[in-house]
């Protein structure tokens, strides 16, 4: 069953392209929406979201169009941003009571006891979120987007700015939302995430999806094992038959191999050759870290990017 369809998506801020003719197909499943800054993920949430309109092409969320139906589409779907929303000022209880009247829940105490003991909030509920934690915090976040059981929830950078224990508590209760039958359409910069949690994912770069499967199918679409690098000042490029560049990122390169014990010694010397200063060079199999770099290379943000950011912030979009 398809949830969230997009074809031809596109957005345009005056020179610059956002999105690019964005084809997707998502069922129930928990997808992930990889990429570096300005690459067009969080473009492509908002619009999903009817937050921003599209330039040309069309979406569909559990069957409504975006353009056309988005009242239908806000129904159906929640929508957690990346930077906190919660008003510290009230307590959890009453930040949940909001969302409950805002969706007209009928008997919203029981509900929101239920989400609140679900998070793991209860005995915290009738205090200020002022005093939750980030991860407390991000929990309630979760709780208010599910007070009217939607069919989708957008989650954008869920546990960015989290301890390694609060993101693992938060992806405890993001895949038990999945055992519901929600579908999860999230962004995220940790790899080890998106390799762990989710069903497939998406690199995008410069708008264009690059990559697109399960992290194991990305993984293994890499020759078989990973050569790294570390290295003194700048990388001067080799070839070298049976070893194929991937990327490099502050001083560490990449290389995959079909035999990576054989392809060592080879590569030291040609790196060495070519005036590389070696510092130490490892073997392990493929990351989803070396997927995205093979897909996205040494990407910079694209021209316009910055007037692009000041029109999201404009209109309060980050």
């Amino acid at each position: 069953m398809t949830v969230i369809l997009t074809e031809n998506l596109t957005k345009n801020f005056s020179d610059l392209c956002a999105v690019d003719s964005l084809d997707l197909s998502i069922g129930k499943e928990i997808f992930g929406l990889l990429g570096p800054n300005g690459s067009g993920k969080t473009t492509t949430v908002l619009m999903l979201t009817t937050l921003l309109s599209q330039t040309k092409g069309t979406a569909s969320v559990c069957g409504h169009d975006t353009r056309s139906e988005p009242e239908k589409v806000r129904d159906c779907i929640s929508y957690v941003p990346q930077d906190m929303a919660v008003d510290t000022n009230l307590t959890g209880r009453e930040n949940m009571l909001v969302f409950a009247r805002l969706y007209g829940i009928d008997k919203p105490k029981e509900k929101i006891d239920e989400l609140l003991g679900i998070m793991e909030l209860s005995d915290r509920a009738d205090d200020l979120a002022k005093t939750y934690s980030g991860g407390m915090r991000r929990r309630l976040e979760l709780a208010e987007a599910l007070v009217h059981e939607p069919e989708v929830v957008f989650l954008d950078e869920p546990t960015i700015g989290l301890d390694v224990a609060a993101r693992r508590n938060i992806w405890g209760h993001i895949r038990t939302m999945t055992k519901k039958g929600m579908t999860i359409f999230m962004t995220t910069h940790y790899m080890d995430e998106a390799d762990q949690y989710c069903d497939r994912v998406g690199i995008i770069s410069h708008g264009k999806i690059a990559a697109l499967g399960s992290p194991a199918e990305l993984k293994s679409r890499l020759m078989k094992d990973v050569v790294t690098v570390t290295m003194e000042g700048e990388y001067h490029p080799i070839q070298l038959e049976g070893a194929v560049f991937v990327g490099h990122s502050d001083g560490t390169i990449s290389f995959t191999a079909e035999n990576g014990r054989e392809a060592l010694p080879l590569l030291a010397d040609a790196l060495k050759g070519a005036g590389n200063r070696v510092k130490s060079m490892s073997l392990r199999e493929p990351s989803l870290d070396d997927v995205f770099l093979q897909a996205v290379g040494k990407t910079e943000e694209p021209k316009g990017f910055e007037e692009f950011k000041f029109h999201m912030m404009l209109h309060g979009r980050h």
